[in-house]
């Protein structure tokens, strides 16, 4: 199958490494000549351009632009495309997204791979990312089979987990295990060092271990993907931003009243319930 990758950063980079050695065709489009070649060089795909043109014969394009290209990234592609050509994106916000694409090109399945690193860029690609990840599609009643089929297809030979669902319900869920950890990390780095004299952060930072390491990993990540999730998921996420804020304002008056019983029980709680978030802890 002749597949089209737009954005050769670390998910698109990353398609590539496990599609081609599939037997698949990889047509990869970048914004930047230097990028092509190197995807080119590291034998990642079979051509590359900075040209949408390319992709004229491609069966198959994911999209992995940023969220704010996506949908004008469509409207330059859709001269280019064969009617039958299936769309599909990576993009962590699916609502918007596939209301905006959906009317501009039928055969399009909004996806969501959950996996990922704090870096990005072609470089940071590796193979076997998607493996035991979950993988979201987001069909709609319009979605045509074929393309929810042929999508769901090479999901399965990336081996990640295919889940299905509505966007509202993607949004309303990621909002939850990805939005709002990337907030959350982000603001006990800013709390860190801005409320800490510099003699204490100095020694925070030189005794910073795992525990610091594991809960600012995602606060460490790109800005601008950041800035995209709250920007297209707006909603949602101040929903969860409150209610975090109500559970730590609980959690500072049982610390503030000395009631160690209610805090320990908390911590029991969140202690059994943390298994249940199964995909994290793979």
């Amino acid at each position: 199958m002749r597949i089209g990758i737009v954005g050769l950063g670390l998910m698109g980079g990353s398609l590539a490494l496990d599609l081609r050695p599939l037997g698949h065709e990889i047509l990869g489009v970048s914004r930047h000549q230097r990028t092509c070649e190197q995807a080119i060089a590291l034998g990642m795909v079979d051509a590359a351009s900075t040209d949408l043109a390319l992709l004229t014969a491609a069966e198959v394009v994911f999209l992995c632009t940023p969220l704010a290209a996506l949908e004008p990234t469509v409207g330059q592609l859709v001269p280019y495309l064969h009617p039958e050509t299936i769309l599909t994106d990576v993009g962590s916000v699916k609502a918007p997204i596939v209301e905006a694409i959906s009317p501009l090109w039928p055969n399009f399945v909004g996806g969501h791979p959950m996996a990922g690193t704090a870096e990005s860029g072609l470089e940071a690609a590796q193979p076997h990312l998607f493996v035991g990840k979950p993988y979201v599609l987001t069909a709609i009643a319009t979605t045509p089979e074929i393309a929810i089929t042929t999508i769901a297809t090479l999901v399965q030979q990336l081996q990640a987990h295919l889940y299905y669902c509505l966007p509202t319900d993607h949004d309303q869920a990621v909002a939850w295990i990805s939005h709002l950890p990337v907030m959350v990390s982000a603001s006990l780095i800013a709390a860190c060092c801005n409320n800490a004299d510099t003699k204490t952060l100095k020694l925070a930072q030189a005794l910073a271990s795992s525990g610091f390491r594991d809960t600012s990993r995602v606060g460490g990540g790109s800005p601008e993907l950041g800035v995209m999730m709250a920007r297209f998921n707006r909603h949602q996420l101040l929903h969860t931003l409150c209610a975090y804020r109500n559970q730590l304002d609980q959690c500072i008056a049982w610390i503030e009243q000395e009631d160690w019983g209610s805090l320990e029980s908390q911590l029991h709680q969140t202690q059994e319930a943390r298994p249940q978030f199964h995909s994290a802890l793979s």
